[in-house]
């Protein structure tokens, strides 16, 4: 008797996160924070790779082509800047988080009592990497960010007369062969193409290798195998599998 699975899930279990500062190789900047109208307002994207490179760290915007020793996402921190209120003054902290998201290291309170924008937030963003500074961050190999476990779990198995392990048979499987590019957004990733266009657009889960996605009115998952990453999603009840040439 033949046996069919139903493929509709990946479950993915994480193990272990470091808290290390030093375990981490580079540091990814967003051109845009939450509390700002536009990418690089103030100059405070500019400011804080400034920043970072004063405090021996290699930084990157989230825009540029980061080169290839750096691909491993979860050897890059991402940073933030948070503002808080206060009464007669500007007040910001610096955030770095991990791939999943998880908080690593927060500054100390940066505070400027200046009336005047731009320079309240360059006095209080520099103020805030004093407690970065007395960091003394270097880069220490010996050091893992991330200790992770990745285990695939089928979610239902139909008609299975014996116990065994079951093997995942792809309908059909098809090749992007134009070269995406990652962009960052609040909830994940999108990829467009050289003119650009949005091609896919990605949501984060709780691993740096599965996404839920979507291309267009198509909805499915976009995973990571072999380092090479595919777009999967059913189509007339068959499981079809797009290979997909993507730049992070």
């Amino acid at each position: 008797m033949k046996i069919k699975f139903v493929l509709t899930f990946l479950l993915f279990t994480l193990v272990g996160f470091g808290q290390n500062i030093n375990s981490y190789k580079a540091v990814i900047i967003p051109l845009k924070y939450d509390f700002l109208k536009s990418d690089n307002q103030y100059r405070l994207a500019t400011l804080t790779k400034l920043n970072l490179q004063k405090a021996g760290f290699v930084a990157f915007y989230s825009n540029e082509d980061i080169p290839s020793e750096y691909k491993d996402r979860c050897s890059l921190l991402t940073v933030d800047v948070k503002k808080e209120s206060g009464f007669l003054m500007t007040k910001l902290a610096v955030v770095f988080n991990d791939c999943f998201g998880k908080l690593v290291y927060q500054s100390e309170m940066g505070k400027s009592k200046l009336k005047e924008y731009e320079a309240a937030y360059s006095e209080a963003l520099n103020d805030a990497f004093r407690s970065i500074n007395a960091l003394n961050y270097k880069y220490d190999t010996n050091l893992l960010p991330t200790q992770q476990v990745t285990q695939a779990i089928p979610v239902a198995a139909v008609s299975s007369p014996v116990s065994s392990t079951p093997t995942v048979v792809l309908n059909s499987t098809t090749t992007t062969s134009e070269l995406l590019y990652a962009q960052a957004t609040p909830t994940g990733f999108q990829l467009v193409d050289a003119s650009p266009k949005v091609i896919f657009k990605l949501n984060k889960t709780s691993s740096p290798t599965f996404f839920t996605a979507s291309k267009g009115s198509v909805h499915g998952v976009f995973i990571q195998k072999d380092n090479e990453w595919f777009f999967e999603y059913y189509e007339n009840e068959k499981l079809v599998s797009e290979k997909v040439a993507v730049k992070f």
